[in-house]
């Protein structure tokens, strides 16, 4: 099997991120070695290959969520396989994957966020970051999304950010009153200065948030203004890249906004995909009810 050509396609047809990607390639390579060592390949895998294949992952100890994932990985590459006519049928279409249990994911009070945005000052930099952190808490954007943000791609006046879909779903995202004035100081103070003056026509093609070097701001980067404002706010280890979207979500529902507001807002296809944030909050609900009503 030819990855490249089927990681090409997933990216050029099925708009995959980076980090999908990596995983597909990985995962695919991974079987691909496994069907080399049998002296077999996958073009010619059959379902007890791929049933052995999933019985040594779990035996080796990997958890369902890792499993599941690898198996979807398959799936999309011999749908490939099928696409292309390479082969005639799916080994993958009679295997259902295990159940995995939901995990709660961490999010922040609105006091915790309020801690977090208050902490960057009014420097260059400080300016840059207060811009960052208000649109991922106000807009829920995923971490790359934001990265891949070009100036073209924020109207302030008129108040929204236009999403490509590379990361996601395209859509049209509202910048709230707190978020539409941390960018109007950074636009003003702030990325003229990292750019060092450098703005001109085609400034719309360019990148919206910028490092010292005048270039786009890296996953890494990024990774380290979250961490640096989250050691600030007294929130070290709890901050991840994606914990703000996880608390825009959370926070939103809690506050009443409809699931399919909220799917068009995240960019997600399936409203499916919410369920993890309805049970968070239905088990905060739950455990305060309990705790709380004498008759619970």
């Amino acid at each position: 099997m030819d990855i490249n050509a089927f990681l090409n396609y997933l990216e050029k047809e099925k708009k995959a991120s980076d980090n999908t990607l990596m995983a597909y390639r990985r995962d695919v390579t991974a079987f691909h070695n496994y069907m080399t060592e049998l002296g077999s390949s996958i073009e010619e895998a059959t379902e007890t290959d791929v049933i052995s294949y999933i019985m040594g992952l779990n035996k080796a100890g990997k958890s369902r969520a890792t499993t599941n994932r690898k198996v979807s990985s398959l799936r999309a590459a011999f749908d490939y396989l099928l696409r292309e006519d390479i082969i005639k049928k799916d080994p993958t279409s009679g295997i259902k994957t295990a159940r995995t249990t939901r995990q709660n994911l961490d999010y922040l009070s609105i006091d915790e966020v309020t801690a977090l945005l208050d902490k960057p000052d009014n420097s260059i930099k400080g300016k840059r970051d207060k811009a960052i952190l208000e649109i991922l808490y106000g807009t829920g954007l995923r971490v790359a999304e934001l990265i891949a943000m070009n100036y073209g791609d924020v109207n302030v006046k008129m108040g929204f950010i236009q999403c490509s879909g590379a990361h996601g779903r395209p859509r049209i995202v509202p910048l709230g009153k707190f978020a539409r004035t941390a960018v109007t100081d950074y636009l003003r103070d702030s990325r003229p200065a990292l750019l060092k003056g450098e703005e001109n026509k085609e400034d719309e093609g360019r990148p919206f948030f910028v490092n010292y070097m005048g270039e786009r701001l890296t996953r890494q980067g990024l990774w380290k203004i979250l961490s640096e404002y989250g050691k600030k706010a007294g929130l070290e280890g709890r901050i991840t890249p994606h914990i703000l979207r996880t608390s825009f979500a959370v926070h939103m529902i809690k506050n009443g906004a409809d699931v399919k507001t909220l799917q068009e807002l995240m960019g997600y296809d399936d409203v499916q995909a919410l369920q993890v944030y309805l049970d968070m909050v239905n088990n905060r609900i739950k455990d305060v009810y309990d705790k709380t009503h004498p008759r619970a």
